[in-house]
């Protein structure tokens, strides 16, 4: 307020005719004095400022956490054509692959995504359930087997067939921690 009251002032005597030179002087000293003593009073607000702040991002720090436990593992084995056997009707292939690794601990709190290799001239991994040329593929995880089924996908006329050459089979075991 003050700033702008000796500002106001100085204009309204430039413009009278009866200002004296050392009336303009001394109102041009308090606007610079003025001025001065604002910008030095602003000066300090923003040190103070600019202070605080580096003060509290300097107290911050990137933490990094990696944790190194909890390792997924891949577990690729063949399922041999002599290992497949027919029930319900000759409308379900079959074949239990035994794995070790699924322990206790692991079938109660671990993940397990398990895909097929259905066709030996496509190199490509399905991952289960699937259906593909007509017939579901499907599993099912037990403590120490999964067992892998091959069934009709709903039509009367179609038969799973044995595969000829051996399917290879990926399990995927996702560790986890069961709350």
């Amino acid at each position: 307020m003050y700033f702008n009251y000796i500002t106001i002032q100085c204009i309204v005597s430039l413009f009278s005719y009866n200002i004296s030179k050392n009336r303009i002087v001394f109102l041009w000293q308090k606007i610079c004095y003025t001025k001065i003593k604002h910008t030095n009073h602003m000066k300090k607000i923003l040190l103070l400022l600019l202070c605080t702040a580096t003060l509290g991002l300097a107290s911050c720090k990137k933490e990094v956490i990696v944790d190194p436990g909890l390792p997924n593992e891949t577990i690729e084995t063949v399922i041999a054509p002599g290992n497949w056997t027919y029930i319900n009707n000759n409308e379900t292939l079959t074949t239990t692959v035994q794995f070790p690794e699924i322990d206790p601990a692991t079938f109660k709190n671990d993940a397990l995504i398990v895909a097929l290799y259905p066709d030996n001239s496509v190199a490509e991994y399905k991952g289960m359930p699937f259906t593909y040329n007509g017939l579901a593929y499907s599993y099912t995880v037990r403590r120490g087997s999964i067992t892998v089924e091959i069934e009709t996908s709903g039509d009367n006329n179609l038969t799973p067939t044995r595969p000829v050459v051996p399917v290879g089979l990926r399990v995927t075991f996702v560790t986890s921690t069961l709350r």
